[in-house]
């Protein structure tokens, strides 16, 4: 293994992250990384080292040459990459990044909601679009989710062709496998297609006992009435 991959290593361990994780955060093929981390390749071409310097918040000439010190005030930043950067939308949530920070809280139980009023996705079929008002409550763990990163994700569902139950479910297990939380539940409150409008809800087991959960508050879908 040569000193760059022992460094990629070095910094991948610390980070607690698991390699599809990092995968998206880099926005590398998970196949790539798997060959940098097990150093079949003898340095990566194009940007891939920039990615992944980014991604884990280390130096680039650390990660590639060893000088000077490891850690860089995107790092000190807790490693973010999209906040107070010019981001645009991925072409779809498989290459959306959810980043998370450190919980400044750990040591209680509390909610947090996100609502996203105007959910927009592609019915698979007819390729029309859908719209959906999410409510998302999660009690975090060790992390929170960084709402610019999220917003970001759930944006990159607008070209993205998937029935309601997908798009609902799948939010729900990339916001599990980023932050880790103590409990998740989602309400995908649908807008009617050909008629009917198709509520979702998934939770992830029980809540913490004692936890205030306020009501999602979205109404049923009752055209005018």
């Amino acid at each position: 293994m040569s000193t760059w991959e022992k460094r990629l290593n070095k910094s991948f361990l610390e980070s607690g992250w698991s390699k599809a994780e990092l995968a998206r955060r880099s926005g590398i093929q998970y196949d790539s990384l798997n060959k940098y981390l097990a150093g079949k390749v003898d340095q990566p071409r194009g940007d891939s080292l920039p990615r992944l310097a980014k991604a884990l918040g280390v130096s680039l000439p650390w990660l590639r040459d060893g000088t000077g010190g490891a850690t860089t005030p995107m790092l000190a930043a807790r490693g973010l990459t999209q906040l107070g950067a010019d981001t645009s939308i991925p072409a779809t949530p498989d290459d959306a990044v959810l980043e998370t920070v450190a919980n400044p809280h750990a040591d209680k139980d509390y909610l947090i909601r996100f609502t996203c009023p105007e959910f927009t996705s592609l019915c698979p079929i007819t390729g029309q679009p859908d719209f959906a008002h999410l409510a998302i409550d999660y009690v975090p763990d060790r992390d929170i989710i960084e709402s610019k990163s999220l917003k970001i994700f759930l944006s990159s569902y607008r070209n993205h062709g998937a029935f309601h139950e997908s798009c609902t479910l799948e939010i729900a297990t990339r916001l599990v496998d980023a932050a880790k939380p103590k409990w998740l539940r989602i309400g995908g409150y649908w807008y009617p297609r050909g008629g009917i409008p198709i509520d979702v809800f998934y939770q992830t087991g029980q809540a913490p006992k004692g936890l205030w959960i306020p009501e999602q508050g979205v109404p049923p879908y009752s055209g005018r009435g």
